[in-house]
């Protein structure tokens, strides 16, 4: 019980202490969307807004997964090429094996709760760190996509329903002057369980204190390696989501895609306030960070930037957000 206690009374700490940054993080994002509506009329358009959501819902997702594992002070470089494993085994099932729908969805968040486990079980069990596991298992997940698919796009032309699951729009069923993709919707409820998680469960309280001091809470009689465990295979399992997403919303498999993922989805992550030193985060403050990104680079392709540019500046505000992180940590 006392364990229970102080690692809620850590979390919570965290969480407070990073509420500036997210503020900062809202009024960032505030302030972009104003610099482009002004710099350009087409930006607040229904159908540019959408496209923007749209963007952020596979990312989304992706971060979110990464925010779960970072907060316990561990990385995970393989979520880009896990979530394009994923939609490889979901294109098998549906496709080369022809099974209803539901299975596909299923096998795919499935592969990606393994992948997950065996990365957490490599971090915990066989002590390797998490940068060198996960770009093994970077590589590992890369290699089998190819394999399994054959080094070819699996298309999902045969089995209805399934671009439905990211282009589909239920809200605009109901609402048709709101027609928000199914993509979006899942994003959201992706994070509204996320954040239950992290906020209302042990292992979201255990999350915390891994990042915080995880020997002290080793040491208090936790059976820490099999939380860390559990954190990675969560983390796979809405990586298998992603690659549901992703896979729906080009209507195929791409082995070949993925990789780069994972840096857009840190970058999200750490512009939203969670600490690459673990034990602080917010499953809002990363959803702002994904919107950030994608609205930066929504923008900066409307005003006709060069892509090469579009990165540079990508890069700085990771930059400046580390550092802000940096700086919070120092108590300035």
């Amino acid at each position: 019980m006392s364990a229970t206690v102080s690692t809620s009374n850590v979390s919570s700490g965290r969480r407070f202490s990073g509420a500036q940054h997210r503020l900062l993080a809202f009024g960032s994002l505030i302030a972009l969307i104003v610099v482009f509506s002004l710099a350009s009329p087409n930006f607040l358009q229904t159908s540019n807004i959408i496209a923007i959501l749209q963007a952020t819902s596979v990312n989304g997702v992706l971060a979110i997964a990464a925010t779960l594992v970072i907060i316990t002070g561990g990385i995970d470089l393989s979520v880009g090429t896990l979530m394009t494993f994923c939609a490889v085994i979901a294109g098998v099932v549906l496709t080369f094996w022809g099974m209803p729908l539901p299975l596909g969805v299923l096998a795919a968040i499935l592969a990606g709760a393994a992948s997950g486990l065996v990365s957490g079980t490599f971090i915990a069990e066989l002590k390797i760190p998490p940068f060198i596991a996960t770009l093994g298992m970077m590589l590992i997940l890369k290699g089998l996509s190819l394999v399994i698919s054959g080094t070819r796009p699996i298309y999902f032309n045969s089995t209805p329903g399934f671009t439905e699951i990211s282009q589909g729009s239920l809200i605009g069923a109901v609402i048709p002057s709101l027609p928000i993709p199914n993509g979006v919707l899942i994003l959201f409820l992706v994070a509204a369980a996320a954040s239950f998680i992290l906020e209302r469960t042990i292992l979201g309280r255990f999350t915390f204190a891994l990042g915080s001091n995880e020997e002290a809470v080793r040491l208090s009689g936790v059976n820490t390696d099999r939380w860390k465990i559990a954190v990675y295979a969560l983390a796979g399992g809405i990586c298998g989501i992603a690659g549901l997403l992703i896979a729906s919303r080009l209507n195929s498999a791409q082995p070949a895609l993925g990789q780069g993922y994972e840096l857009d989805a840190i970058a999200a992550v750490v512009i939203g306030g969670t600490s690459l030193s673990g034990g602080r985060g917010t499953i809002i403050g990363t959803l702002i960070g994904a919107l950030i990104m994608s609205v930066l680079a929504n923008g900066l392709r409307i005003l006709s930037v060069a892509q090469e540019w579009q990165t540079v500046v990508t890069g700085l505000i990771i930059i400046l957000a580390v550092y802000t992180d940096i700086l919070r940590r120092r108590g300035l």
